[in-house]
């Protein structure tokens, strides 16, 4: 009998919860929040193997399907596919020491090498941006070996006093690729790149603290917020928890336990295997924001567009511009922060954690293990009955 095949939709992907959902043949979608990973699940010489075909939903239902057709005819051929793959590109690093690579074809593959080890696969930290937009317009055709520190010195003099802290990030990222072309045996040296440095001179950068509505201020602010939009409505869910903006936009009703919203690591500020995920305790003002939001949100975002999708930053930030409010919407924790701070309201311990701030040293946090759950609920509430007395 033929194996069962293509179960899922492009559609139905769409509103499918987190899991494991099997479209037939092998082929697997680890679904978790909006994105996931496509799996293709075989056996070779009697072992059963789990391949990655990438993420979803960059990697659409489609493509994955031909990957898994593809991976499918080499087994019919008497290969192991991971095996096949991994030779595939053993040959295509060998191709890359072999022959004499542009600047674009190299920061490529480095930037290929490190997705593993990066949050998002690099995306959400936009680890390659200061290359891709300031480093291979100007040198992305130039063969790597022939780059001179002059030539790197010319492409990121534009941006080297206007945009410190992104051409800081350009130098160090450009670093890591040259260091990782020598090491592939191609004839270039990383010096080059301090050498450019050098010769772009020293910069003094001058640190602007992101503007932050005065804690006196926040519950006209809150007030003035209570409108119709999903903007609008997250602004006042960030005011009541406190939390940063990635956490509270992709916020689900899922994640709501009581009172009690669990955020996944995913969406936690840390490196790559080092987030944890964090309980927030939720004031009554907080939970009316999600009831309201039932009424309109679209699957199991709490804070979403109309097609159901995550709401953006620069959405809510556009809120806030339309208020003429001048503070921005991250600052709304140093808000929080000053306002515990002025009125005693809680330890600094709990005031801490309640920002997911690291407290203590490493020892210290080994053996203080608590997420004082307790008593940042009775600080929430406290927070909340200043902001929103009525609520």
């Amino acid at each position: 009998m033929a194996r069962e095949r293509n179960k899922l939709t492009a559609i139905g992907l769409r509103n499918v919860g987190d899991g494991k959902h099997n479209d037939g043949a092998g082929l697997m979608l680890h679904k978790k929040d909006s994105g996931g990973r496509w799996i293709y699940r075989y056996s070779f010489a009697g072992v059963r193997r789990d391949m990655g075909l990438g993420s979803y939903p960059e990697v659409s239902l489609a493509e994955a399907r031909k990957s898994r057709d593809l991976w499918a005819s080499v087994i019919a051929s008497g290969r192991d596919p991971i095996s096949t793959r991994e030779r595939q590109l053993e040959a295509e690093r060998a191709e890359l020491d072999r022959r004499d690579p542009t600047f674009a074809e190299v920061a490529d593959a480095v930037f290929e090498a490190k997705k593993a080890g990066l949050r998002g696969d690099g995306e959400r930290g936009r680890w390659f941006s200061p290359i891709r937009l300031h480093l291979i317009p100007r040198l992305g055709k130039r063969r790597i070996t022939d780059i001179h520190q002059s030539d790197i010195r010319d492409a990121l003099a534009p941006i080297w006093k206007e945009k410190p802290p992104t051409a800081e990030k350009a130098i160090q990222r450009l670093h890591i690729i040259f260091t990782q072309a020598k090491l592939s045996g191609l004839a270039v040296d990383p010096f080059t790149v301090k050498a450019a440095q050098h010769m772009l001179g020293e910069v003094r950068h001058k640190i602007t603290s992101i503007p932050a509505t005065p804690w006196q201020e926040i519950p006209d602010l809150f007030e003035r917020l209570d409108r119709p939009g999903a903007s609008f409505q997250c602004l006042r869910w960030m005011i009541l928890t406190a939390v940063r903006s990635e956490g509270a936009r992709g916020a689900r009703f899922s994640e709501i336990d009581g009172d009690v919203w669990t955020i996944p690591a995913d969406r936690m500020k840390g490196n790559e295997g080092k987030a944890q995920p964090f309980r927030v305790p939720l004031s009554k003002a907080a939970l009316s924001i999600v009831e309201y939001q039932r009424q309109t949100a679209a699957g199991d975002l709490i804070f979403s567009y109309r097609r159901g999708s995550y709401i953006t930053s620069t959405s809510i930030e556009k809120a806030m511009n339309l208020l003429g409010e001048v503070g921005r919407p991250h600052g709304f924790r140093t808000s929080f922060r000053t306002w515990v701070q002025d009125t005693e309201a809680a330890t600094y311990d709990v005031a801490e954690t309640a920002l997911t701030h690291t407290i203590g040293s490493k020892v210290e946090r080994s053996y203080a293990r608590s997420d004082l759950l307790d008593n940042r609920r009775l600080l929430m509430n406290k927070w909340s009955g200043f902001v929103a007395p009525m609520e």
